[in-house]
């Protein structure tokens, strides 16, 4: 008796289960091009290709075997005349009649083999279908054992045919053309040559309307770097007009970073003139507890507008320059050195990004001066991504910064005094203006635990 498992039924249920999991719309989506050129290749291309596998199936299932079996039964026909002939007669000079007579008219060649029996091994065969059309028409017309070789004198183009008759073997080489339609071969080249025709004007056209989409998407990414974008809209009607689309909304973006930028430095600027009297002022009037106070505000006003100077700076439209990352960090390292802090720089030689060497400078003294005041020890370090891009990390031995805290340490004026030392020259824009440098790059600032024990601020550059 058989199991359970292994009944009709739950074999059947197994099949139809793994044709559902296959006919999966996510099971096919996994082996289908993701790419706009590889899927519009396959939207033109695999339509052709099915419409000519079915007209090739058609004409050689229909056409080709009905021409074949004409062909086959006209052959057949001929070679049982010459068997009933020489049946009836079996002599030399009926052999010679019907040799001669075959060779101009039937365009075959008669040979009689005495004492010979037909092959017992049977003949390999290319097309077995169409073998067997002769075959059958063969076995109709004549009542003798009959042996059949299309292959052995393929090079020649013959077919070799063998009866059984009284004394012998009456052997027959026919040219395959009457026997076969020798000549399908010839469509079927042609129906390739068309196919072939077909698919490349069809890459030639998709590749030139996926690389006016690609040339915007490099624009696009080049733009939100900060590079300099030279981008003329071609291509399809659509393409162009998402072009022009594009370059509409890139001359907007740029007019609102100007108009702020300039207002930025405008308002910083003007705000020196009273600053300046106001500190004229203080340093005119007698010592006492309540000026001290006033200057120490004072001077937290001046850093507080040099950080906006500095920040309207960064966004000037500085020129983007290939730049070895190991010499600006040791730049910037030294720089931070001289002030004062501890700084170890381990940085992987030769590693460059396209980057806005003053911008960059600005954000990684944001960071790193950042990091000494909560820290003793500083280690910056410069890494190339297995994927393209490069990592710049700057670690600190400080208290850190909760988790949970991460994202609001970039917000502009958060000082975090809970978790880190009061920075008393801080204004809490370091850490955000060093984002904003970032990602104005195409790129981003992240936190996270450091190895040292305190703060890890990641700067992520694209490739």
């Amino acid at each position: 008796m058989a199991s359970a498992e292994g009944s009709p039924s739950d074999r059947l249920l197994r099949v139809l289960h793994g044709l559902r999991r296959r006919l999966n719309p996510r099971f096919l989506k996994r082996w289908l091009p993701t790419s706009l050129f590889g899927r519009s290749l396959l939207i033109i291309l695999l339509p052709i290709v099915l419409m000519q596998a079915a007209v090739a199936y058609a004409f050689f299932d229909a056409e080709w075997r009905a021409v074949t079996t004409q062909l086959s039964e006209a052959l057949a026909s001929d070679v049982a005349w010459n068997v009933d002939i020489y049946a009836a007669n079996p002599t030399p000079e009926t052999l010679g009649r019907l040799s001669a007579r075959a060779e101009r008219t039937q365009a075959m060649t008669v040979t009689f083999q005495p004492g010979r029996a037909l092959p017992t091994e049977g003949p390999i065969s290319i097309l077995p279908p169409l073998d067997q059309a002769l075959r059958n028409a063969l076995d109709d017309r004549i009542s003798a054992p009959v042996w059949v070789d299309t292959t052995r004198y393929l090079g020649q183009g013959l077919v070799d045919i063998r009866v059984a008759v009284k004394g012998g073997v009456l052997r027959f080489l026919a040219p395959r053309d009457r026997a076969f339609a020798a000549r399908g071969h010839i469509f079927i080249l042609w129906l390739a040559l068309a196919t072939l025709t077909l698919a490349g004007v069809t890459i030639l056209f998709i590749r030139n309307q996926v690389r006016a989409i690609e040339r915007l998407a490099t624009a696009a990414d080049a733009f939100g770097r900060g590079a300099e974008v030279t981008f003329k809209p071609h291509g399809a009607r659509e393409v162009r007009q998402a072009g022009y689309a594009f370059l509409a909304m890139k001359d907007r973006i740029q007019r609102h970073i100007d108009q702020r930028t300039l207002l930025l430095a405008s308002v910083s600027h003007d705000l020196r003139t009273p600053l300046t009297r106001l500190k004229l002022e203080a340093a005119l009037a007698e010592p006492s507890p309540r000026v001290d106070a006033i200057k120490r505000d004072l001077s937290e006003m001046e850093h507080m507008i040099d950080e906006y100077l500095a920040f309207a700076r960064g966004q000037g439209g500085e020129a983007v320059e290939l730049v070895y990352l190991d010499d600006l960090i040791r730049e910037v390292s030294d720089g931070a050195v001289r002030s004062g802090a501890a700084v170890e720089v381990d940085a992987e030689p030769g590693v460059s990004a396209e980057v806005r060497p003053n911008g960059l400078k600005r954000a990684l003294s944001n960071l790193i001066m950042n990091a000494a005041a909560h820290g003793s020890r500083i280690v910056v370090q410069a890494r190339a991504r297995p994927s393209g891009g490069v990592d710049i990390l700057i670690d600190d031995d400080g208290p850190g910064i909760p988790e949970d805290r991460y994202e609001e340490a970039f917000r502009p004026f958060s000082r975090l005094d809970d978790s880190r030392n009061q920075n008393e020259k801080g204004v809490g824009l370091g850490l955000a203006i060093a984002r904003d440098v970032a990602r104005g790059h195409g790129g981003d600032v992240t936190l996270d635990r450091s190895p040292l024990g305190g703060l890890r601020a990641v700067v992520r550059l694209p490739g």
